[in-house]
């Protein structure tokens, strides 16, 4: 059967692409929730933990999509990026200034998901400040895939774009505008709820 009609021909970027779509939700969903937790938008007994463990079990999904949507492309008889082209920024030959954008926003995504594990270390201040930059990643997860996706002028695809950056450029413009009332409650001290990751290294630290 001719290559361009057979799915089986394509099947490693067929792959590539549900993995990079996927990714690019979960991101969108974990940039909403850290954003909602910023407003404190969740309310009633145990609503900002909830929001929390939601928060970090999308990035640690979208972490792994991120990393599937790199890897598979290593099986692509087509492209052949080798190592390299997932891992180094602008050295796939493949539409080099987008691809290499989107491997800048994996390893930034890498590099904040796994904070996580490190907030007790590096300190609760210091891991907002880096948080910030989530929305880094999904902009530049974005621009990666209206650039270097086969799929960027696809209906669907335009539909899932403008659904997941709405909500967020709402909920952004909301979080970064100036307080015009002082005293709302913004200085309010905030309880402190460890995270999932943080819960399980205390467990096993009792453990041992």
């Amino acid at each position: 059967m001719n290559s361009y009609t057979d799915p089986g021909q394509h099947i490693f970027w067929i792959a590539s692409r549900a993995f990079g779509v996927v990714a690019l939700v979960l991101v969108a969903v974990s940039v909403g929730l850290g954003l909602a937790m910023a407003m404190r938008s969740a309310k009633g007994p145990g609503a900002m933990a909830r929001l929390k463990q939601a928060h970090e079990a999308t990035a640690l999904a979208a972490l792994i999509l991120i990393a599937a949507h790199g890897l598979t492309l290593l099986g692509d008889s087509y492209l052949r990026p080798g190592l390299s082209g997932i891992a180094i920024p602008f050295v796939m030959q493949h539409r080099p200034l987008w691809t290499g954008l989107g491997v800048v926003g994996g390893w930034l995504a890498a590099i904040l998901g796994l904070t996580f594990y490190a907030r007790r270390w590096i300190g609760p201040k210091l891991w907002r400040q880096m948080h910030r930059w989530t929305l880094a990643v999904y902009a530049l997860a974005v621009i990666h895939t209206l650039g270097a996706g086969t799929d960027a002028h696809s209906f669907w695809l335009l539909v899932i774009l403008i659904a997941t950056a709405a909500p967020i450029a709402v909920m952004a413009a909301i979080r970064l505008l100036p307080d015009d009332d002082p005293g709302s409650g913004s200085s309010r001290p905030r309880r402190r709820i460890p995270l999932p990751s943080e819960q399980m290294q205390r467990g096993y630290e009792v453990a041992r």
